[in-house]
């Protein structure tokens, strides 16, 4: 499964959130999960707390910037987490944000699968 944290209980998973995790994967791990969401879905949630927020935020830029994908909403909040080291309450900043698919991603998608598919070719004829 592609989402990384837990999802707590008043939250329904959703087929098209990544939850972004600093120490779990790389950058560009979540990049690319958020372009192939993005085609499937047409758009996508990335969801982090604390640390990880800037993550998040790196990753919806270089989809923004790359023309990729376009911001639709951007929500913050904080939610109450048990620390695990002194077991008080804690309070953790959350981000969530969405972005739709652009009007030019197919066209930028497009390359990218025409050089995987005509390698593939060039590798079956050796």
């Amino acid at each position: 499964m592609a989402t990384v944290a837990a999802v707590t209980a008043n939250e329904s998973p959703k087929k098209n959130r990544i939850q972004v995790s600093n120490t779990k994967k790389p950058l560009f791990f979540y990049v690319n999960l958020a372009k192939r969401y993005i085609q499937q879905h047409n758009e996508v949630e990335l969801s982090a707390l604390g640390m990880a927020i800037a993550t998040v935020v790196t990753i919806a830029e270089i989809l923004k910037n790359n023309g990729l994908a376009t911001e639709k909403k951007v929500l913050t909040s904080t939610v109450g987490m048990k620390d695990e080291n002194k077991g008080r309450l804690v309070q953790k900043a959350k981000i969530e944000i969405v972005l739709g698919k652009s009007e030019k991603f197919d066209n930028l998608m497009a390359p990218a699968n025409t050089t995987d598919a005509s390698k593939a070719a060039a590798d079956d004829n050796k």
